[in-house]
């Protein structure tokens, strides 16, 4: 059996990793092609050409290289039709992999399967319609996912989000990085600002007001600020000028495994929107989002969303217990009030973080495994 993957950024990688694991286990012999980081190749691959060059995020630094980018699309696409595998699957990063997808349709008769639904059910609801065309097959991250996609005649499985099945810090470790840091029995507040600089310039202001007010109502309230290696040298400037200053966590120092116990140490969290809602909830963090655009994506945004929550544990949970404040209501005075509240009654958060785990496959078999008996069931 030939297999042919293509995967464009990390968390793709990742991705791509556990199901060429999970196809390995299920189809002993089977062989890979394609494009993907390090974490595929060390699975058995061989890349086309550095995975790197696809991660381009936003138009100012996608047109400088877009006849590039033209380019490996068509290299790519040729490269799957003169292989004939058995099946394309594309992982995420969809500018990049769908394109590849249609023209390998145009050329072939190649099945296709995509890895990550886009996110129809929050905004641009034609994208499902527009994917029929070149994909056969979805594989969701989500269980509400499926019905969205098989509507427009794609065949798709849930197949769980790896966020379910990762290892969190214990209790044991929790009350040691308490210790630590000397918070000992303290309130401990987590701030999330976010991975992209963008994010940090304009969610780092509201934060350091946030907690200033937030230490007024409780001065015992001590602030833990997790860096992400990318913004570690913006966030570090930026809170220097904080009138409360937070503990901050080089990401050089204890790594993933520091983390994960501030994490679970935390009795609230207040975090940028994003997938850390789901990391939160793993290690059952109580929280609030907080999130502002520039005011030109805010207001094209605002115009074409089509839900009225964005956190993905609302979403899973089929509850609206987290609170979020967006654009022009990402306000200090909202966080502050929305965290202390959820600092004092965090129940109905707690039961709503349960239930999306479970419902994400927490305790079930990895992610990978299923996308992969998912892909040989259907071939």
């Amino acid at each position: 059996m030939r297999v042919f993957l293509v995967a464009g950024e990390p968390s793709g990688d990742a991705l791509g990793q556990a199901l060429m694991a999970g196809l390995k286990a299920e189809a002993p012999g089977v062989d890979f092609m394609g494009i993907g980081g390090p974490r595929m190749c060390a699975e058995g691959m061989e890349s086309l050409f550095p995975m790197d060059e696809l991660s381009v995020m936003g138009l100012v630094e996608i047109l400088p290289k877009y006849f590039h980018l033209k380019r490996r699309i068509r290299e790519t696409a040729e490269a799957v039709i003169a292989a004939k595998p058995d099946v394309l699957i594309t992982i995420d990063s969809p500018d990049f992999s769908l394109r590849v997808a249609r023209l390998v349709k145009a050329g072939s008769d190649i099945r296709t399967v995509h890895y990550v639904a886009p996110t129809v059910w929050a905004w641009r609801p034609g994208r499902a319609a527009k994917m029929a065309a070149m994909i056969d097959h979805v594989l969701a991250l989500f269980p509400f996912e499926p019905p969205l996609m098989q509507a427009h005649g794609m065949e798709c499985d849930f197949v769980g989000h790896p966020i379910a099945t990762e290892a969190q810090a214990s209790e044991a470790e929790a009350a040691q990085f308490r210790l630590s840091q000397g918070i000992g029995d303290a309130p401990m507040l987590l701030l999330l600002p976010g991975s992209r600089r963008g994010e940090v310039g304009r969610m780092a202001p509201v934060l350091g007001e946030t907690l200033r007010q937030m230490t007024e109502a409780r001065p015992d309230l001590r602030a833990v600020l997790p860096m992400a290696g990318p913004v570690a040298g913006l966030v570090t400037e930026m809170v220097a000028g904080w009138p409360v200053k937070p503990i901050l966590l080089d990401p050089r120092e204890g790594g993933e495994a520091q983390k994960r116990a501030a994490f679970r140490a935390a009795d609230v969290a207040i975090a940028a929107s994003g997938t850390v809602s789901l990391e939160l909830a793993a290690s059952r963090t109580p929280m609030v989002i907080g999130y502002d655009m520039a005011p030109l994506t805010r207001m094209i945004m605002s115009r074409m969303l089509i839900t009225d929550t964005v956190t993905l544990v609302n979403h899973v949970a089929e509850s609206r217990t987290v609170p979020e404040f967006l654009g022009k209501q990402c306000r200090p005075d909202l966080l502050s009030a929305a965290a202390l509240s959820v600092l004092d009654a965090p129940g109905a958060q707690l039961r709503a973080m349960e239930l999306t785990m479970e419902r994400l496959g927490e305790g079930g078999d990895p992610p990978g495994l299923r996308a992969a008996r998912a892909v040989l069931a259907r071939l």
